[in-house]
C-alpha cells in the first residue's frame, strides 16, 4: 500500500490529506491550518502540515490557487497577497527533503476527478469549480493540459461579454464575473434593485449590499419562484462557457464542483438545458454528460497527492 500526501492551499486554509493511491477517493487522514500571510510563513505552514500527517515523506503534491509555471514557481496568486514568483517546489524540497509536485489547484481537482471521481476512466474531461471565481482543469487524452508556460486552463478569464463588469485581472466581462458565486451575487443585487427577489432580499436582512449568492441558493431550495428564475438566467452564463470549452476541446464529460453545486438540480438542470442549446453539434455529442463533482472540497488535495506520487514515479 502506497500512501500519498496532498496539500491544497487556499486563501483561508491549508488542507493536507493522506490517500492510498490504490483507492484515492478515500481520505485516510487530514490536517488543516489557517493560511498565514507572507511567502515564508506559507511555505513553513505547508511543510508543517506535511509533517503532521505522519507518513514517510517520499512525495508531496501541492495545489495552489494561482498561476504555477512548469518549474513549480507560483508566479501570481490573487487570493494569496504578496505571493509572487515564489519557487514553491524548490523551497519545499529544501524543507522536506522529498519529491514535490506543485500545480494549480483547479488542475489538481480535475486530476482527482479524472482518477477517482466523476470523470474516472474518461480520457477527455472539462472540470470547473464554481466558487468565488471559476477554476478550470482540462484533461485531454488522459493527460493534464498545462500549456507552454504551465498556465493552461484559466477559462474563468475567457471574455464572454466585452461590455461586462470589470474583472480584477484588468479586463471586462470575464466568464467568472458572470458565472461564479460572486457573479450570482452581482446578478441578484441587480434584479433585487429592480424590485424583485423579495425572499432573497429578506434572507439578506433587507440590505441590498449584503445580498450574496448563498441567499439565492437558500431561497431556491425553499422553492421560491423568483430565486429559481434567477438561477435559470445565471445558468445560461455557466452553460455558455461550458459550451465554448466543449466546442473547443470536444470533451467527453463536463464536471462541475465548488460550493454552488450544493444547490443541486435547481442549478444543474438549467445548466444542462442551456448547454444543449449552446454547444456546437450537440446531436453529434449527445453522450457528453454534465455532472456534479464527486470528491467535494478535498478534490484538489486528492489530485495533488496523485500528481505528487506520479512525479515521484510511484
Amino acid at each position: 500500500m502506497s500512501q500519498l500526501i496532498g496539500i491544497d492551499i487556499g486563501g483561508t486554509k491549508i488542507l493536507g490529506i493522506v490517500v492510498d493511491e490504490d483507492d484515492p477517493a478515500v481520505v485516510q487522514a487530514e490536517f488543516r491550518v489557517p493560511t498565514p500571510a507572507g511567502a515564508d510563513n506559507v511555505l513553513d505552514a505547508i511543510a508543517k502540515v506535511a509533517r503532521e500527517l505522519s507518513v514517510p515523506l517520499t512525495s508531496v503534491g501541492v495545489g495552489i490557487a494561482g498561476l504555477v509555471d512548469r518549474d513549480g514557481v507560483l508566479q501570481s496568486a490573487p487570493n494569496l497577497p504578496n505571493l509572487h514568483q515564489v519557487p514553491v517546489r524548490e523551497e519545499l524540497f529544501h524543507r522536506l527533503g522529498c519529491s514535490v509536485a506543485v500545480d494549480n489547484d483547479a488542475t489538481c481537482a480535475a486530476w482527482g476527478e479524472h482518477i477517482a471521481g466523476a470523470a474516472r476512466g474518461i480520457p477527455d474531461a472539462t472540470c470547473i469549480t464554481l466558487g468565488t471565481g471559476i477554476g478550470t482543469g482540462l484533461i485531454a487524452g488522459g493527460e493534464v493540459i498545462r500549456g507552454a508556460h504551465g498556465f493552461g486552463g484559466e477559462a474563468g478569464h475567457m471574455v464572454v461579454d466585452p461590455a461586462g463588469p470589470h474583472c480584477p485581472c484588468g479586463r471586462r466581462g470575464c466568464w467568472e464575473r458572470m458565472a461564479s458565486g460572486s457573479g450570482l451575487g452581482r446578478l441578484a443585487r441587480e434584479v433585487a434593485e429592480a424590485g424583485r427577489l423579495d425572499r432573497v432580499l429578506e434572507l439578506a436582512g433587507g440590505e441590498l449590499s449584503a445580498l450574496r449568492g448563498e441567499h439565492v441558493a437558500q431561497a431556491a431550495t425553499e422553492g421560491d419562484s423568483q430565486a429559481l428564475d434567477l438561477l435559470r438566467a445565471f445558468a445560461w452564463w455557466v452553460a455558455l462557457g461550458l459550451a465554448n470549452l466543449v466546442t473547443l476541446l470536444d470533451s467527453g464529460i463536463v464536471v462541475i464542483g465548488g460550493g454552488l453545486v450544493e444547490i443541486g438540480e435547481p442549478l444543474m438542470s438549467p445548466i444542462r438545458d442551456h448547454y444543449g442549446n449552446l454547444v456546437m453539434a450537440h446531436d453529434q455529442r449527445a453522450d457528453v454528460r454534465v455532472e456534479p463533482a464527486q470528491l467535494g472540497e478535498r478534490a484538489g488535495a486528492i489530485g495533488a497527492a496523485l500528481l505528487g506520487g506520479r512525479r515521484a514515479g510511484r
